[in-house]
């Protein structure tokens, strides 16, 4: 928001700024505008945000005096909405002071969105404390001017004065070292820990909230193809995506670095005249190079969502948000850049590239992490990780899970329709499926080398299978014939057997 004219009334009562020289304290009126008009909006912001900003953070009078009233009746339960407001400030005698009805209005059509509050309380914070080390250091000059000073009195004083603002911020919580921590019960509890996924079911999650959801490939193997249908799934154009589910989302910012051109062509293949609505109101495209790159500026993306009220972003791709993918110390700094933004409540999908030298891996074979291009720490730091191999433009492709919030996905033998933008599952390598169509039964070890694609699977593999297995019979699905243990005779394994109800449900 432009800063407002000279006339209004937020500049009442300011009076001149105490400075060493001619220069204004530091303040940020958007801000102030911003999280006042945010708590006009929604009542329940001013809990977010009472406990960053502290006490007296507005550097405009007029702002501090609407502050209090918001807080007046935010702890009374009532409205907070400009109306109110108006009559409220009118009995107290300040509605003129701070501006009248039309300023209260005007604030109110500042809205950034209530995701972003916080970060704007939070730059409210930093510029009240620089303007109290400011006021500080100036006393500290007056001081040190006066005939007779005494240095150590006056560093005595300067050090008192610094260990009690420490103190005031400890204790309101306002501090760094507090605005993030909660309680143990609230940190298990409400955190997300038992929150739906953002795609996939709560036993097979390809995407959990608060965690980034990363898509490894070769150029060509469908990495885009597959990450627009998560995005028109979170727009609510498609309802799921490899035949699970996708929760909506709000607003989706779609940082299209690599190839724009070639981005909006593949999204075009899915794009319908009835959709043009919802695309232009709920998906944002940043075309080409941001303005720094996430590891020198670990607040940009958070800052990105903030100012576009995104609560998705996908980055397309890694290679171009981040200096080098290979020095540890930038990965790590490209975490704190992910962390960042999904601590504010922004959900991401990363795109990224496997290394060159594991591009021709033949179609099936298990890719390993250690095959992402770049460091270690920028696949330590994902939540999940989908990684696809198979040959370039070709349309039948392998997706393995390499990182799992919850139970495994796949492998799945997938087709990409190029010509519609879409991607099916291939049944047979459906453990329902397979199980259905086995009269005999199947052992955990029969199955896993069917997911394999044959030969001798390794433990990793049978165990793996086995889970799929279970989960069948944990639903329903399936029954158990339990083995008998070896000896002189031999032993047999356990058998699993499609269910009554599973035979019936598609007879």
């Amino acid at each position: 928001m432009a800063d407002p004219q000279p006339n209004t009334p937020s500049r009442f009562g300011e009076g001149p700024a105490p400075a060493l020289d001619a220069a204004e304290p530091p303040y940020n009126v958007d801000a102030e505008c911003a999280v006042l008009g945010a708590c006009m909006h929604n009542g329940d912001i001013i809990d977010e945000v009472r406990p960053v900003l502290g006490e007296g953070a507005f550097y405009r009078p007029a702002h501090e005096t609407i502050w209090r009233a918001l807080l007046a009746q935010h702890r009374e339960d009532k409205p907070t909405d400009p109306i109110v407001l108006t009559e409220l400030l009118q009995q107290q005698g300040d509605l003129e002071r701070v501006g009248g009805r039309p300023y209260l209005h005007q604030l109110a059509d500042v809205h950034y969105g209530t995701g972003s509050a916080e970060y704007h309380a939070e730059i409210i914070r930093e510029k009240a404390n620089l303007r109290r080390l400011l006021a500080s250091a100036i006393r500290t000059v007056q001081r040190a001017q006066e005939p007779g000073a005494d240095p150590e009195a006056i560093r005595s004083e300067v050090e008192a004065e610094m260990r009690a603002g420490r103190e005031r911020a400890l204790a309101s919580g306002q501090g760094r070292l507090n605005r993030f921590a909660t309680d143990g019960w609230s940190f298990v509890k409400e955190t997300g820990a038992d929150a739906e996924p953002l795609w996939g079911t709560r036993e097979k999650t390809v995407w959990a909230p608060g965690e980034s959801l990363m898509i490894v490939g070769a150029p060509g193997v469908g990495k885009t193809t597959l990450a627009h249908q998560v995005v028109f799934a979170r727009l609510g154009l498609q309802e799921t995506v490899l035949e699970m589910p996708v929760a909506p989302s709000r607003r989706v910012l779609y940082l299209a670095m690599d190839r724009p051109r070639q981005i909006a062509r593949a999204m075009d293949r899915r794009v319908f005249p009835t959709d043009e609505k919802i695309l232009r109101e709920r998906l944002v495209v940043w075309e080409g190079p941001l303005p720094a790159t996430l590891d020198k500026e670990p607040d940009l993306l958070a800052d990105l969502a903030a100012a576009h009220r995104a609560d998705t972003i996908v980055i397309d791709s890694l290679k171009d948000a981040v200096s080098t993918m290979v020095d540890d110390s930038l990965a790590v700094a490209f975490h704190s850049a992910r962390m960042r933004a999904l601590r504010g409540g922004v959900e991401i999908m990363e795109l990224h590239h496997q290394r060159k030298a594991t591009a021709d891996a033949p179609r099936g074979q298990r890719p390993a992490l250690d095959q992402v291009y770049g460091s270690t720490w920028i696949t330590a730091g994902a939540g999940s990780v989908l990684f696809i191999t198979g040959r370039a433009g070709d349309p039948a492709v392998t997706l393995h899970h390499l990182k799992t919030p919850t139970g495994e996905i796949g492998p799945l033998d997938v087709t990409h329709d190029h010509v519609r933008g879409t991607t099916t599952v291939d049944p047979s390598k459906d453990p329902a499926v397979l199980l259905r169509n086995a009269p005999s039964g199947l052992t955990a070890r029969d199955l896993a080398i069917v997911l394999i694609g044959g030969g001798d699977p390794e433990r990793a593999d049978v165990e793996k299978a086995r889970r799929h297995l279970a989960r069948l019979v944990d639903s329903g699905l399936a029954t158990k014939a339990d083995g008998i243990a070896g000896g002189a005779g031999g032993g047999q394994q356990t058998r699993y057997y499609a269910s009554a109800r599973h035979l019936t449900a598609v007879g």
